[in-house]
């Protein structure tokens, strides 16, 4: 029987690292692409073989594409840089879609069996308030706004292009990923860490789609399975509101809930003094024009294609929230909870 290697690259990122755990808890055999002296390799599984490399620069991933005859290669493609910053940043288009091309090619030469590449819906192009989006075939960074959709949207182009021409390649379209076991401070844990430390006052009126990252890592898993070549997928929850969100903070932890939810015109005046200010802190901007500009937007993702092809069924927000709560608390990044008792809650699913 062909035995079966895992590739996984951005393995130390929130969504790296859970598909690892499910991997190794499956017992397979997983490399997981790690940037060379990243803090959070720590947290992987002893079972990973680590291979420190870098998609920007192909020599370095060499090494950990080689194989013996006989072997099965399944390459997953989750490392990317989430932006939402207002300014053009060199790194994300180098690492987004440079770093993309580089995968793709290391996949040809080492003749992988399978690649699912993680691209968002982001890559989608939006349709008016009232419209549902599902999955589309072609994909131009001149129709979706921001430099993260744009960079997307040109890697998802080439894979596709790579999947015409024979390799067998898929696609997960994202959306906003939240849950446990984010290593770093994602944009949705900071929100979450700001909550519950009670440093967030007031919010904003608008929302969008938030998945678990353990429905998108079992949905990619699917897909290395059965789905189908040049075939995309997207790995979505449901609509809700950040009032929604924060509210169900408020009824986990036991806390006060948000009273204050600005408008957007106020918001969008002052995101550029929020985007300094998270700057100087070093930490993850909350609003600034690009989130501001995507949280009031319409955000009607259909994830039937994949409940149908790839067994998907994301879970409540609420469940979501309350294992990233108790996550969080269990490491000593927010204190205790008093409405929290993490002994119950199942975060491992």
């Amino acid at each position: 029987m062909m035995k079966t290697i895992y590739l996984v690259t951005g393995a130390a990122g929130h969504l790296g690292s859970v598909l690892v755990r499910k991997l190794c808890a499956q017992g397979e055999r997983v490399r997981a692409l790690v940037l060379p002296g990243d803090p959070n390799a720590v947290y992987l599984p002893k079972q990973a073989r680590l291979c420190p490399g870098d998609v920007t620069r192909p020599e370095s991933m060499d090494p950990y594409f080689r194989h013996e005859e006989g072997e099965r290669l399944v390459v997953i493609h989750a490392a990317g840089i989430v932006s939402i910053s207002s300014h053009y940043e060199p790194k994300v288009h180098q690492v987004n879609v440079r770093g993309t091309a580089n995968v793709v090619n290391l996949c040809r030469k080492h003749h992988a069996d399978k690649l699912v590449y993680v691209s968002s819906v982001h890559a989608v192009p939006e349709l008016p308030k009232g419209q549902t989006m599902t999955e589309v075939k072609q994909f131009d960074y001149h129709k979706v706004v921001g430099l993260y959709a744009k960079t997307k949207a040109a890697a998802t182009a080439l894979v596709l292009r790579a999947a015409e021409k024979g390799l067998d390649a898929s696609v997960v379209h994202p959306s906003g990923i939240i849950g446990p076991f984010d290593p770093g401070h994602g944009h949705l844990t900071q929100l979450v860490i700001d909550y519950c430390k009670g440093s967030l006052t007031a919010g904003v009126k608008g929302g969008y789609d938030f998945v678990d990252v353990r429905d998108v890592a079992d949905g990619i898993l699917a897909c290395c399975n059965v789905g189908r070549r040049g075939e995309c997928y997207f790995l979505t929850n449901r609509y809700s509101t950040l009032k929604e969100v924060l509210d169900l903070c408020s009824s986990i932890t036991g806390r006060k809930p948000i009273r204050t939810y600005l408008p957007m015109w106020f918001a969008r005046g002052t995101a550029g003094l929020s985007e300094l200010y998270y700057k100087l802190r070093r930490q993850p901007p909350l609003y600034t024009s690009y989130s501001l500009y995507t949280v009031s937007g319409n955000a009607a993702f259909s994830h039937r294609k994949a409940d149908r092809e790839l067994g998907y069924h994301p879970r409540p927000l609420k469940d979501t929230l309350r294992d990233s709560i108790g996550w969080l608390e269990m490491l000593g990044r927010i204190p205790p909870q008093k409405g929290l008792d993490f002994r119950k809650a199942p975060v491992h699913g």
